[in-house]
């Protein structure tokens, strides 16, 4: 790992452990937060997997909001706030940065996006604009993201609003993507980092965490480990079902009654 630190926008973070209030209390209480000591970043792609419930959205958000980004998701510029849920974690997280600084930035966050959307309409709203003055919503692809489907505005984010030379940090992007458009993903993520752009994600899509130019972490039950593609249970578990579809629906739709009454 530390030979990708001095390369990226941002090299790691570091739990500052001795400032904790108490590791029995949320959201330090959780398993990958009482591990962590400091984590290093792939210069090009980190990816944070693990079950509902490991943190990684927890931690997504905190590394976001420590860097100054909108605990809601946007860019450094966005301030607003819908209801204020987010943790304390990033108040004892330091960032690491590299020598570098990224020109552009972004936390697209899947669960808060709604909001997003609705800010850029108001903030629109709100301004006066010449004839030649570009909205708010122009960087988006310039249609309102709440007049797309739901996987039309991600994209529109992805393909218009991220420009390259940047720091994005992505939380669960495939919510609303198809298999073809998590393709798409992948594909615009290597121009943008052909771009020298670094990424930083959380998801469940074994189709996005298939970059091989990347590290990827584990939270479990027992804190934070590196894996590899292969060996995550979001791999496995989908490539024995589209191998053996009808034993796995067998296994999984045999009722136990069934089974007593052979």
């Amino acid at each position: 790992m530390s030979i990708h630190e001095s390369s990226g926008y941002l090299r790691k973070v570091a739990l500052l452990r001795d400032s904790v209030p108490s590791f029995r209390q949320y959201p330090f209480n959780l398993q990958a937060v009482r591990e962590l000591d400091e984590l290093s970043f792939h210069p090009k792609v980190t990816y944070l997997i693990g079950e509902n419930g490991s943190g990684k959205s927890t931690l997504m958000e905190a590394l976001a909001v420590a860097l100054g980004f909108n605990a809601e998701g946007g860019t450094i510029n966005f301030t607003f706030q819908t209801e204020a849920t987010h943790s304390e974690l990033h108040q004892y997280l330091k960032p690491v940065k590299g020598m570098r600084k990224p020109r552009d930035g972004f936390f697209f966050r899947a669960e808060s996006y709604y909001n997003l959307a609705t800010n850029i309409d108001a903030l629109d709203g709100e301004s006066s604009y010449g004839a030649s003055s570009p909205r708010l919503i122009d960087s988006y692809g310039g249609k309102s993201l709440h007049q797309q489907s739901h996987g039309e505005s991600f994209f529109a984010t992805f393909l218009h609003r991220f420009g390259g030379n940047g720091l994005y940090i992505l939380d669960e992007p495939e919510a609303a993507l198809s298999p073809s458009r998590q393709l798409a993903l992948l594909a615009r993520m290597h121009d943008l980092i052909q771009d020298n752009s670094q990424f930083i994600i959380a998801t469940h899509s074994p189709i996005l965490m298939a970059y091989p130019d990347s590290i990827i972490y584990e939270l479990t039950a027992d804190g934070i480990r590196t894996t590899t593609w292969e060996e995550t249970e979001h791999y496995v578990i989908t490539k024995q079902f589209l191998n053996h579809p009808d034993r796995m629906l067998r296994d999984l739709l045999t009722d136990d009654d069934d089974d007593d009454d052979d």
